[in-house]
């Protein structure tokens, strides 16, 4: 298939005729846009479906935006509802951050943006119609081809139209979110983003974003998470300042594996060339990046140590109720008998495997040396007293 496909322009010009508008709001998505398109277009290696797949999210992404910014215009009320204290889940990937989000979300003074919401945000969700809209059935439609074409993915990563969904697919709609190079083979708009990228205009956006969500269905407190977020913890408090963090710890080397392992698994949807190992090598750059981030802001106070709550992998896995009371504890927040029971029938419902290590992914398939990974890793495994796990 021709790389015709994937113009920026072209692109641009489909969604508005879509949606019959052209304002984009602030234009600094454009930056994002340009090296996403090139890169697809150079380094994706992707298939024909591949590249339809990619053209097809972008379109979306643009259109949604468009829609966003139009019915901001036409409900100008909307910026007068502020976003108060929201709990926010950070953590490297596969540290638990998702079942723990999933979890919380049961609790239903809290509100997370669920993934039908967040991929089809037009209109904007109403209270009556909240839990049957027609748009959950179409999700979950969408969600279950996906499947079929990357069998065995939710065994990684559980998928479903009213599950919790992560603030990467809110970012995309400004182009600046780790949910493309996790996709897509895309080493020069990876290393723009983590090391080049003004991500405030993403987190402006996804202020804009909540506000859209809430404007026919109020949310009390907003109940967030995405991985992504300890990269960027700076630019997240100074576009909610009295935000709440909940950090989730985990094995680097294990992080790593099973990151890698997804990323591997994720993209054979777009492409027939995926290498391990050079998916690996990135990401044992990239988490350390992170891990040095997140280790230097909480050195430097960017989150008061009374808005953070740690959260250890192993001890969430060995008994996640009892974790979920302390972090309650943490918060000043009860657990409810009945929120407990919701919480015991989704763990019933969706025992997990305690991490999958050994069984979807091994550390040596990665090719890289645990022992140079884990002298780099010692600093922040001392600082928050995180455990090694067996490396197989």
């Amino acid at each position: 298939m021709s790389n015709d496909r994937l113009h920026r322009d072209r692109l641009v010009t489909e969604a508005v005729d879509r949606v019959d508008r052209d304002d984009f709001g602030e234009p600094r998505w454009q930056e994002g846009l340009d090296l996403l398109v090139e890169g697809l277009r150079s380094e994706a290696k992707l298939h024909d479906l591949g590249v339809e797949i990619a053209a097809g999210d972008i379109v979306n992404q643009l259109a949604n935006r468009l829609g966003i910014v139009e019915w901001r215009r036409r409900h100008p009320e909307i910026t007068a509802v502020g976003i108060r204290q929201p709990i926010v889940i950070v953590g490297q990937p596969r540290t638990g951050t998702t079942i723990l989000h999933d979890l919380l979300a049961l609790d239903r003074s809290l509100r997370a943006p669920l993934t039908w919401e967040v991929d089809r945000p037009l209109p904007p969700p109403e209270t009556a119609t909240y839990d049957t809209d027609a748009r959950i059935a179409e999700v979950d439609a969408t969600l279950a081809l996906a499947d079929s074409l990357i069998p065995g993915f939710t065994s990684f990563h559980p998928m479903g139209a009213t599950l919790a969904q992560e603030c990467v697919r809110i970012t995309a709609g400004d182009f600046r979110s780790m949910i493309f190079p996790i996709q897509f083979r895309l080493p020069t708009y990876n290393r723009w983003l983590l090391h080049e990228a003004d991500l405030a205009p993403a987190y402006r956006w996804h202020r804009l974003f909540l506000q859209h969500l809430q404007s026919r269905h109020p949310a009390t407190q907003w109940l967030l998470k995405s991985p992504a977020h300890l990269w960027h913890l700076e630019q997240l408090v100074h576009e909610y300042p009295d935000a709440i963090i909940v950090q989730t710890h985990r094995d680097p080397l294990k992080v790593i594996a099973s990151t890698s392992a997804l990323a591997a698994h994720l993209r054979r949807m777009a492409s027939d060339e995926t290498d391990l190992a050079e998916i690996a090598a990135g990401y044992a750059e990239d988490i350390f990046v992170g891990l040095d981030r997140g280790l230097d802001a909480r050195e430097r106070g960017v989150v008061p140590d009374d808005r953070i709550v740690d959260v250890h992998f192993s001890v969430f896995v060995d008994d996640p109720i009892a974790t979920v009371r302390r972090i309650y504890g943490a918060l000043g927040r009860d657990l409810d008998d009945a929120t407990e029971q919701r919480m015991r029938r989704f763990l019933a419902e969706n025992p997990g495997d305690g991490g999958g290590g050994g069984t979807r992914y091994r550390f040596t398939d990665t090719g890289l040396d645990s022992d140079a990974l884990r002298t780099r890793a010692a600093t922040y495994q001392d600082y928050f007293g995180v455990e090694s796990e067996p490396v197989i």
